[in-house]
């Protein structure tokens, strides 16, 4: 299978963590790097931020426009009619991704999957199910998808990691009680959420910059 392009950042020579953060629908992996700088992470141990980009696909809920995507969406309701096949084939993708920062050096434990809307819900996808103990979850103005096979497929590595998740009060693409009932799955399951809201649309908050931070410096020192 190809390697998804990325795009690097490290916060310092010969990294020791890793954060791999997935875009939303649309974007690509250069969405979030110029945030890395206003993140402040200059006395933690180094880090590698990887940027993947999602391949192009026709999404029919944009009238089958061709963008970078996770998976389709078939519906503004984003949990009707899911596009299984779709999620777990990037779900694949992106553990490769995973398995690459390990191969480099990176001890799972290390190692933190981040995501926003799509890539929130892919970030979820990927590390409740990993079978290997993870350093943490981000799961930005998104998420859970396939709640219905979590309890079934989810691994008992990671039922302990810390999740953080975030959202805006005003979001109108994922609506906040999507989110909310997302959490909702996931602390019956028995995980610990970190649930933060703020007010903004689908959009990234100063506020929440100042959480993401102190998240990635609790997981990873």
């Amino acid at each position: 299978m190809t390697t998804l392009p990325c795009i690097e950042i490290e916060t310092a020579p010969n990294p020791t963590a890793a954060v791999i953060w997935l875009h939303g629908l649309g974007a690509d992996g250069n969405d979030f790097v110029p945030i890395i700088p206003q993140l402040n992470l200059t006395d933690c141990p180094a880090i590698r931020f990887v940027f993947p980009s999602a391949p192009s696909i026709a999404v029919t809920v944009n009238g089958g426009y061709v963008m970078p995507a996770w998976y389709d969406i078939a519906g503004r309701d984003l949990t009707d009619r899911e596009d299984a096949n779709g999620i777990r084939k990037s779900a694949t993708a992106i553990t490769a991704l995973i398995e690459r920062e390990a191969n480099r050096g990176i001890a799972y434990e290390n190692i933190v999957l981040a995501g926003f809307s799509q890539g929130c819900a892919m970030a979820l996808q990927v590390g409740l199910r990993f079978p290997q103990k993870l350093a943490g979850i981000m799961a930005l103005s998104g998420y859970l998808p396939l709640a219905n096979s979590l309890a079934l497929e989810r691994s008992t590595a990671n039922q302990d990691t810390p999740i953080l998740m975030a959202h805006g009060i005003w979001d109108a693409v994922v609506i906040p009680e999507r989110a909310e009932a997302s959490v909702e799955v996931l602390e019956k399951l028995g995980y610990q959420v970190d649930w933060n809201t703020y007010p903004m649309e689908h959009s990234l908050h100063p506020d929440e910059l100042i959480d993401i931070s102190g998240f990635l410096r609790l997981v990873l020192t």
